[in-house]
């Protein structure tokens, strides 16, 4: 296999998660084709990606962020975009990450909504308790081998 080298050295990507009422992923990939210098944007049906700088990524991701902080979310994007090594182009169907992504997206509105309660907590002036976590008893190896029995084949 020949050596891989990347084509956009020095770059970082990310993806920009949208879970929001207020807005749509076209909706922010417009904000950040608005304020982008010198990155590439890519909407997608989640939000879209941006391939730059690290330091002009996370100027324009700033940018987008502040629109609706608690139901916008950010994620490393761990291969550049094109990678042979990782692109539905060469290998076919779904990008391997894709449904990762897809899995994502349905805790996210769990996440946002807990944003929200801790801001309206602060702005009354609430304090947030989290309830204790419980002690975890360790499972004894012979019930262990019990339920294996039970669900054999």
């Amino acid at each position: 296999m020949s050596e891989y080298l990347p084509a956009y050295q020095g770059s970082v990507t990310k993806y920009v998660f949208v879970e929001s009422t207020r807005f749509t992923a076209g909706d922010l990939a417009l904000k950040a084709l608005e304020v982008a210098e010198g990155v590439m944007i890519k909407e997608t049906c989640f939000g879209f990606q941006v391939t730059g700088t690290k330091e002009e990524v996370d100027r324009v991701i700033e940018k987008v962020r502040a629109m609706d902080p608690n139901h916008i979310f950010v994620k490393d994007r761990g291969f550049p975009p094109g990678d042979p090594r990782r692109c539905r182009a060469n290998l076919g169907g779904a990008r391997p990450g894709f449904h990762g992504h897809e899995f994502e997206l349905t805790l996210i509105r769990n996440i946002s909504k807990g944003l929200e309660r801790v801001e309206k907590a602060e702005e009354k002036g609430e304090k947030i308790v989290l309830p204790e976590k419980a002690e975890q008893k360790k499972l004894d190896a012979r019930r262990l081998k019990q339920l294996a029995d039970v669900e054999g084949p």
